[in-house]
């Protein structure tokens, strides 16, 4: 599935963090990482993929053409048809015209809230459960154990919606409601289903890290709060599947947030240390992002 039209909301969320660091300062770290899924979740809201109007009133008047033929009202379908197009007009003749037009988009979130050690109990509780041929109990289980931001876009194909009206306009024309109707039909049941999949704690743990570099130096212990936290929603986010083709992997990514933590207990010099896992965690949720887009594809 393609993922094209998401990129602006993405890329928003992506930079989220680093707009709202300073209103985080003196939270612990669980505040911290609420507000970041929740600022997530308002971003990802917010910024919903606009509704093409044209895209919606065409469909609706090709879904009523077909009523008009399932009636023989040949003639009211022709200049239905006629007015469905003409709603595609302004949109087909400008530039930079995009190949998908949204008719209706969802956000659905789901959020684990229990640490990493939760997790690997719910996962050793799966185990046990289907050994023992609780099969059903285990999925249930299993389904709890996401923590995300699902982006769902679908939208109307302009590569060939305008093609198939006027491929039914020619068949009214020419006197072959039948074959109208068809080619209408099959048009009203072709869409494309974007899918964007975030992963909260990653959200989370680039919000902690970056909040934790603007504390560090006039409050060590919560700067080592926040970095112990990000720590977790890391090994959290491993756990629970979320993979990324990034060449930076969750052990580099926990190895520098541990030499981050003995910087800051010590001389306390870790702009630079917090730069690079700000940018490593950032580039490594952009990769797993990639990866959805890629498996998806599959």
């Amino acid at each position: 599935m393609k993922k094209t039209l998401l990129s602006t909301l993405v890329s928003t969320l992506l930079l989220s963090s680093v707009a709202i660091a300073d209103e985080h300062k003196n939270l612990t770290s669980q505040e911290v990482s609420a507000k970041a899924t929740q600022t997530a979740t308002t971003k990802a809201k917010d910024n919903k993929v606009k509704l093409v109007q044209e895209a919606l009133e065409s469909l609706k008047l090709s879904a009523k053409a077909v009523d008009e033929l399932n009636q023989n009202k040949v003639d009211d379908a022709k200049k239905t048809v006629e007015l469905a197009l003409g709603k595609l007009e302004s949109i087909l003749v400008a530039e930079h015209t995009p190949k998908l037009l949204p008719i209706e988009n969802q956000i659905v979130i789901k959020n684990f809230v229990g640490t990493s050690e939760d997790v690997k109990k719910a996962l050793a509780e799966v185990k046990k459960l289907l050994a023992l041929g609780k099969v059903q109990e285990a999925g249930e289980l299993l389904i709890s154990l996401q923590s995300e931001i699902d982006i769902t876009t679908v939208s109307l194909p302009l590569a060939s919606y305008p093609d198939a009206l006027k491929l039914a306009s020619k068949y009214l024309i020419e006197k072959h409601p039948a074959k109208a109707k068809h080619v209408l039909e099959i048009a009203l049941n072709t869409f494309a289903q974007d899918e964007q999949i975030i992963p909260i704690p990653l959200i989370n743990a680039l919000e902690l890290v970056h909040v934790a570099s603007t504390i560090a130096k006039n409050d060590k212990e919560q700067a080592l709060k926040h970095l112990a936290m990000a720590k977790d929603d890391l090994k959290k986010a491993e756990l629970l599947g979320y993979v990324s083709s990034s060449t930076t992997t969750y052990k580099q990514l926990e190895d520098l947030i541990e030499k981050t933590e003995k910087e800051v207990k010590g001389p306390n010099k870790a702009e630079k240390l917090f730069k690079e896992l700000g940018e490593k965690l950032k580039e490594f949720k952009e990769k797993i992002l990639s990866t959805n887009d890629k498996n998806e594809k599959k």
